[in-house]
């Protein structure tokens, strides 16, 4: 998927605007397609432009974002050079609404650092059936004073230890938020979960009433 055009006959066009970029983008790639004996012909497709009149269109076209397992619109100034880094100002992500699932604490491991002495990298698990399956990984979304409550409470709940890798009682319930799932076979769990963060600690619900695999599954993403 092309995006933008950084260089063109040996020249850096990354200062021009990004109105003229895309036009000589478009031109390229047509003129691609319409060689079917090259070898880039049909390797790159060009990225679609979407209409934007006015910001009340913006909702709507943030909506279709998960549509096309992305994960939000990039709002782009025609006028903006191509920076290198996350320079803000001309280009803007706007991200669409995060999945969250309930998930169960099933491992935790010590983090690194300032908190190389608590235990703040810590694995999740949904129901499949009456068994707990590995979903994923979490190690950021707790605050310090959640952070040192649940290092205590998982010293007082362990079950096994595997190395530095501590199993505790599955009694504790966290909202996880992601971007996205797909399919992956190298998990145990068969999804791949992009961008898990913990969003809450769920001492309200109760480890049973925590959701299933079966959840992740209907949210699967569609491959484009």
């Amino acid at each position: 998927m092309a995006y933008d055009l950084l260089e063109l006959g040996g020249d850096d066009w990354r200062p021009r605007p990004l109105q003229q970029r895309r036009a000589a983008l478009e031109h390229l790639l047509h003129g691609l397609a319409a060689a079917p004996a090259s070898p880039a012909a049909g390797l790159l497709r060009l990225s679609p432009r979407l209409p934007l009149d006015s910001w009340q269109q913006l909702e709507p076209l943030r909506r279709m974002a998960a549509g096309a397992a992305a994960e939000g619109l990039m709002l782009k100034a025609l006028g903006s050079p191509y920076l290198a880094g996350r320079r803000r100002g001309h280009w803007w992500k706007h991200k669409r609404d995060p999945y969250t699932l309930d998930a169960v604490l099933l491992y935790a491991q010590a983090g690194s650092g300032r908190r190389a002495n608590l235990y703040t990298d810590y694995t999740f698990g949904l129901w499949s059936g009456s068994d707990l399956v590995s979903f994923a990984k979490a190690y950021s979304g707790l605050d310090d004073s959640e952070i040192t409550a649940l290092d205590r409470w998982i010293r007082s709940h362990t079950t096994e230890r595997f190395g530095p890798v501590r199993a505790v009682q599955p009694l504790q319930v966290f909202e996880l938020a992601f971007e996205g799932l797909q399919r992956s076979t190298r998990h145990k769990s068969g999804i791949a979960v992009r961008f898990p963060r913990i969003r809450r600690w769920r001492r309200d619900k109760p480890a049973p009433e925590a959701d299933t695999l079966e959840a992740a599954l209907a949210l699967l993403e569609p491959q484009p």
